[in-house]
């Protein structure tokens, strides 16, 4: 009885504070009672997931000014993907420990490349310079149960997206083969000078979160890329594009294919990036140019592409956690020291390095001669739009649309489904990993987080991470051309 009594006098003891107005209970009422939520919150009832999901289908709107032409070039191939773990037991290699290589020469060199980005859940890009083996590793991999062919290379993969806007006039310029036109999209435009009488083949061999071999663990799903693509390493269809620029009249150029160079030789990649240079410096100025990055290793290659060759010249780029992180490492930029990310890529740091790529290689200072104003950077958690201030429109939808894509392309889904995916994006971060930093947070509700340091604006939003993703391959190209129609140039900004 007197145990009744107790917590009807605690619970009017409570009802008293309440209608009193009084901030908060004493702790030694509150472990006894529990109080009814009647203002429960919307995001108590549904998911971060749910919330975030709703928000980009309100708030993702297309810009005033679309692209009615966009020119896209100039790697492209047919996609062999394959199960990475299975091919190479089918190839009769054992597992063992892993080693990077710059370029692949052998089964045994694929096998500690393929060891080592696997560990890390990371993705990379070789080439293999053997045409024999490597012919007979593709026949192997075309042959294995469950084998897939898709559309490949940056290029045409950007140029696929492009083309599901019906509105849109998509040219694509490439080594474009017989097996690889009949997949292509119908609203794709092929200069008759891009056919060629065969296909070139890239594999691509994929790995599951949390698959083993032998004593190697995949902390993500992810996969690793290689070839033996001599027309694409040459980047041999680029003249042809630019030539073609002139007749088809593009609103937008994107460019990509440069990391296909690297596997090429020094001697082999100088000459050829100038000449590569000489033909984008031929695109009429008031052009935008979008340029892609990809995995790449050599530094001396990746300096020459970013301080004296090709990222003055562009008005765009995008990329990944990897390709930022050896952007910055191989012109001791920002966090250089840092051998590479460790779980998601800390949003302090990878602001501080799209910062100084804008403001070393790019136009933040309005005296600068480069192009350079927007930087789209995408990692698995979460995506940043870095832009200079006055240049671009539109970019807190750019931003979402990127990530929405990738939440549900991963899924093998035409819309995110929230019962798939899950948030792994912090939600609080700082602006920068030094000083000044500013402390900022992730509102679901409102799924874009705006910040600015000088004259440059940044925006990031999560992304709805695939729980069993189907396909990870062209997740990037994606993400990229979502957010390139997004994007609005503001045209009182010529370049």
């Amino acid at each position: 009885m007197w145990r009744k009594a107790s917590a009807a006098a605690l619970l009017a003891l409570a009802v008293g504070y309440l209608y009193h107005g009084s901030p908060e209970l004493p702790e030694h009422i509150l472990q006894y009672i529990t109080l009814p939520n009647f203002q429960s919150s919307s995001q108590s009832q549904n998911s971060l997931e749910q919330v975030i999901s709703a928000a980009w289908e309100t708030l993702i709107t297309l810009p005033t000014r679309q692209w009615s032409r966009v020119a896209v070039g100039v790697n492209a191939c047919v996609d062999v993907v394959v199960s990475g773990v299975g091919l190479l037991q089918a190839l009769a290699v054992d597992p063992g420990s892993g080693l990077d290589h710059e370029v692949l020469h052998s089964k045994e060199d694929l096998r500690e490349a393929f060891i080592h980005y696997m560990e890390r859940g990371a993705a990379a890009e070789r080439f293999f310079s053997d045409e024999e083996v490597f012919q007979r590793i593709a026949r192997a991999a075309a042959e294995y149960p469950g084998a897939k062919l898709y559309v490949g290379g940056n290029a045409a993969l950007i140029g696929q997206k492009l083309a599901t806007y019906p509105d849109l006039m998509v040219l694509l310029c490439g080594p474009v083969g017989p097996k690889l036109h009949e997949m292509l999209d119908e609203q794709i435009v092929v200069p008759p000078d891009s056919l060629q009488e065969t296909d070139e083949y890239h594999l691509i061999l994929e790995y599951k979160a949390g698959e083993q071999w032998g004593s190697t663990q995949a902390p993500q799903a992810n996969r690793f890329i290689f070839s033996h693509d001599v027309s694409n390493g040459e980047m041999s269809s680029l003249e042809t594009f630019v030539a073609s620029l002139e007749e088809f009249e593009p609103e937008l150029v994107v460019l990509s294919g440069l990391h296909m160079m690297e596997g090429q030789g020094k001697e082999l990649w100088e000459e050829r990036l100038k000449e590569a240079v000489a033909a984008i410096s031929d695109i009429r100025k008031d052009i935008p140019i979008h340029l892609e990055l990809a995995s790449m290793t050599d530094r001396d290659y990746m300096n020459s592409i970013m301080q004296e060759q090709v990222m003055p010249i562009v008005s765009s780029i995008g990329l990944n956690e990897q390709e930022l992180l050896f952007l910055s490492q191989a012109s001791e930029g920002p966090h250089a020291d840092l051998p590479s990310w460790k779980g998601i890529p800390d949003v302090g740091r990878v602001s501080d390095i799209l910062l100084w790529v804008l403001e070393q290689h790019g136009r933040s200072d309005p005296s600068s001669e480069a192009d350079l104003t927007r930087i789209h950077f995408h990692t698995l958690a979460y995506h940043i739009l870095a832009t200079v201030d006055g240049y671009w429109a539109n970019q807190a939808a750019a931003v979402m649309a990127g990530a929405r894509v990738a939440s549900s392309q991963a899924c093998g889904l035409q819309s995110v489904d929230v019962s798939k995916v899950e948030l792994k994006a912090p939600l609080e971060f700082h602006s920068s990993h030094g000083e000044p930093q500013e402390k900022l947070s992730l509102n679901p509700a409102e799924p874009v987080t705006v910040w600015r340091r000088g004259n440059v604006t940044f925006h990031l939003t999560p992304v709805l991470v695939c729980k069993q993703p189907l396909r990870t391959v062209g997740l990037g190209d994606a993400i990229t051309a979502e957010g390139l129609i997004y994007s609005e140039l503001k045209t009182q900004q010529p370049f």
